[in-house]
């Protein structure tokens, strides 16, 4: 059975990627947005947080970072395939609420809306909190020290690419934004 999970895992986070490919063709005109270095730099690390948790780099192989933390069971792996449906799904509700206006990059769109329902209620980047969730799951599924470096190293890149993005919408939106701070939280509701 938990030869099937895994495969499942690697199944959705392809799926996901094509869908995230195909849904980008239909974002507004970007009308502002983030240097190209900071880009660069942003790709770098999800680059290689999604290489630790899903691809065992070769100059990890061998090493303590790709044994196994604890023996695999089917019960932890339905637990972190579940979490990774549950953080993809969120991820998915989030990407289709704020419609357009999404962008892989920190940008403003031409006529870029301030979108505050579905996930957006819960919580201000809920793709980010998505995404999260979904590694922490996979990398449940798999129980390797590469793969919890990989989440680590997906919340680091996340939150440099958040600060970004919330001077560029506090910068578009104002007060707005600013209200919109006060009463929901970043990533996890009611905490952070």
């Amino acid at each position: 059975m938990y030869f099937w999970i895994s495969r499942w895992i690697f199944l959705l986070w392809y799926a996901l990627f094509v869908a995230w490919v195909i849904a980008a063709m239909t974002s507004k005109r970007s009308v502002q947005h983030q240097s190209s270095e900071s880009r660069l730099l942003q790709i770098a690390v999800q680059v290689v947080a999604y290489w630790l948790l899903l691809g065992s780099p070769f100059w990890l192989r061998g090493t303590v970072m790709t044994d196994d933390l604890l023996p695999a069971t089917s019960a932890v792996a339905l637990f972190g395939l579940s979490l990774t449906t549950a953080g993809m799904l969120f991820c998915v509700w989030a990407r289709i609420t704020i419609g357009r206006n999404w962008s892989g990059a920190v940008t403003i769109k031409q006529d870029h809306q301030l979108i505050r329902t579905g996930p957006y209620r819960l919580v201000r980047h809920p793709i980010y909190t998505g995404l999260m969730t979904a590694a922490l799951g996979t990398a449940i599924v798999f129980l390797r020290a590469e793969c919890f470096a990989g989440v680590a190293l997906m919340t680091l890149g996340f939150s440099y690419k958040l600060r970004i993005e919330e001077q560029f919408m506090l910068q578009q939106f104002g007060e707005e934004y600013a209200r919109y701070r006060e009463q929901v939280r970043a990533l996890i509701p009611f905490v952070l």
